[in-house]
């Protein structure tokens, strides 16, 4: 059986966007994004990272140093009880000048490249699930996968919304705080849940 799954974006929706960390001393954790990882877990909602990060393309991080970010991003997370599923990153740049890394590529959000890899990994059945994330490409991204759209008034999220308004992207939900996406979510499971009388 498919399963449901919540993709997260991390910069400006989980941590402080700061551009482009190059360590992970760089990265600030919103002090509730512990609290809304651990509620999705305990849910039983598959919790996923999807980011671009063409940092990597543009010549400012190594992947070493971004898989060394996300080894002590999840290290953090276990210490509050709290883990992610999967983390899947663009590190493609168009112009880049590493031919590995210039790429027109599909896997940059909004293309659905990194939920179509989690799909595979991880069994996901992404009409069923949600996307949440303060930039429009995060949001435009949901909506390619078919997910449902949560904008995160966080991070790049109030200058996301007039735009999105613009564009006539109807969202499932606009959130304060990545936690207050959560308990909206874990509200809508609950009242879809077959168990509500």
């Amino acid at each position: 059986m498919k399963k449901k799954a919540v993709f997260l974006d991390r910069d400006g929706t989980i941590n402080r966007d700061v551009g482009y960390p190059r360590s992970f001393h760089s990265i600030e954790v919103f002090s509730y994004s512990f609290e809304a990882v651990r509620k999705l877990n305990e849910a039983g909602l598959l919790t996923v990272i999807v980011t671009n990060q063409s940092g990597i393309g543009r010549g400012l991080i190594q992947e070493k140093a971004l898989r060394d970010i996300h080894q002590r991003l999840e290290a953090s997370f276990a210490q509050h009880h709290a883990h992610f599923d999967g983390i899947y990153y663009c590190p493609h740049y168009l112009f880049s000048p590493d031919p590995e890394y210039r790429d027109d590529c599909q896997c940059r959000k909004p293309n659905p490249g990194m939920a179509l890899k989690a799909v595979k990994d991880l069994n996901i059945d992404t009409k069923k699930s949600y996307m949440v994330g303060d930039k429009v490409e995060d949001i435009l991204f949901g909506l390619n996968i078919q997910a449902r759209p949560i904008l995160c008034l966080t991070g790049f999220g109030q200058e996301s919304l007039p735009k999105l308004k613009e564009k006539g992207v109807e969202l499932a939900y606009v959130a304060k705080t990545l936690l207050d996406a959560v308990d909206w979510i874990l509200q809508e499971e609950k009242n879809d849940s077959p168990d509500q009388t």
